[in-house]
């Protein structure tokens, strides 16, 4: 099972070497998960875009379509948010992160993420997590 964070959806939407990557890291039918923040964080990361000129106002749509659809379940925020609070206190870290690493310990599952930040915290915690470099 994977859970998926923000930035990597967007470069798997987007097509990026990081991306592509991902997309092919992930087995033929497995289960991919995300909390319900992504959605904010989606939205958030895109209208990002569209103000840089990366993305124009008509793909919007279909970008936030396209980035969603990698997600088979949500799981509810308010279910993550004490525990996620709690871990964001402990190390000093945002708590929007902390959604994915929870819900990634909680469940088994492998994080895909691009944060280095959050890669290590993965790695530091005994969270399965997906690095892409030799660098993190």
């Amino acid at each position: 099972m994977i859970v998926l964070d923000a930035n990597a959806a967007i470069a798997m939407m987007r097509k990026t070497e990081e991306g592509e990557a991902l997309l092919a890291l992930m087995l033929e039918g497995e289960s991919v998960i995300a909390p319900t923040l992504l959605h904010f964080e989606l939205a958030n990361a895109l209208a990002k875009y569209v103000r840089r000129g990366e993305l124009s106002s008509d793909e919007l749509p279909v970008a936030l379509q396209t980035s969603v659809q990698f997600v088979d379940t949500f799981y509810p925020g308010k279910e993550l948010t004490l525990e996620a609070t709690s871990e964001a206190v402990r190390l000093n870290h945002p708590v929007y992160d902390l959604f994915y690493l929870v819900l990634a310990r909680r469940t088994g599952s492998t994080l895909f993420t691009l944060n280095k930040r959050l890669q290590n915290l993965c790695l530091d915690n005994g969270v399965n997590c997906v690095f892409l470099d030799t660098e993190c």
